[in-house]
């Protein structure tokens, strides 16, 4: 439906993107930097270590990789080869998901307000920018913008300050169980599409689409709906 055609009172307030695996295919990007880098430490990524990567801050990751390897490299050492690994697969390689800019110019068109909202460094987040352009977004938010990143709802809250709403009226959009539980836990409706096999959780404010592609305007304002109170 073009977004002329959408009333303005079911448009949602707000639209707030993940970034990794949702607007872009980098989520793969992350897995290889980390089995990469599990392998030289003798340990083989598996589905068992799916929770504590996919979504997850590099450092979390880092403190993973740490606790099951035994290495005797730092916490901050593996961060720091993390960090530096997948900056560079994603400087290689940003190709948009499907749907995903065609979704974004939609919500421009109906000026909708959103908001990019990673648990991914800056540097990570701007190459990313830098790809697929800056001016979509009115608030962008990178690890390093609230005291806790995903699952905590800090970086939800943080976004629909910046952006003078209520977290209840925003819809959220993500790709896994790590950055739903952030969304939901801060009040956002939530539309979860997801980017790899691990299950997402329904919940009475998620909903579950298996592409962009058929993401639209009207959809996110019924979303957006605030609930019965």
């Amino acid at each position: 439906m073009p977004a002329s055609d959408v009333p303005a009172t079911t448009r949602p307030a707000a639209v707030l993107f993940d970034m990794d695996g949702t607007l872009v295919d980098t989520e793969h990007l992350w897995w290889q930097a980390a089995a990469e880098l599990a392998d030289e430490l003798h340990h083989a990524l598996t589905d068992q270590d799916a929770p504590e990567v996919l979504g997850r801050a590099i450092e979390h990751t880092a403190a993973h990789l740490h606790r099951v390897t035994g290495t005797s490299l730092s916490e901050a050492e593996l961060a720091d080869r993390l960090g530096d690994s997948f900056a560079g697969k994603v400087a290689a390689s940003t190709v948009p998901r499907p749907g995903a800019l065609a979704l974004l110019a939609e919500l421009r068109d109906a000026r909708v307000p959103t908001a990019l909202v990673s648990a991914s460094p800056r540097r990570v987040v701007d190459l990313v920018l830098s790809a697929i352009g800056r001016d979509w977004f009115a608030v962008t938010l990178a690890a390093e913008d609230t005291a806790r990143t995903k699952p905590a709802p800090d970086p939800y809250l943080a976004a629909a300050e910046r952006l003078g709403l209520d977290p209840a009226d925003c819809v959220a959009v993500e790709d896994t169980p790590t950055g739903v539980a952030s969304a939901t836990a801060a009040g956002c409706a939530v539309l979860a599409v997801p980017s790899t096999a691990t299950p997402i959780p329904g919940g009475s404010r998620v909903t579950l689409l298996d592409s962009l592609v058929h993401a639209d305007l009207a959809l996110l304002g019924k979303l957006g709906a605030a609930p019965a109170v």
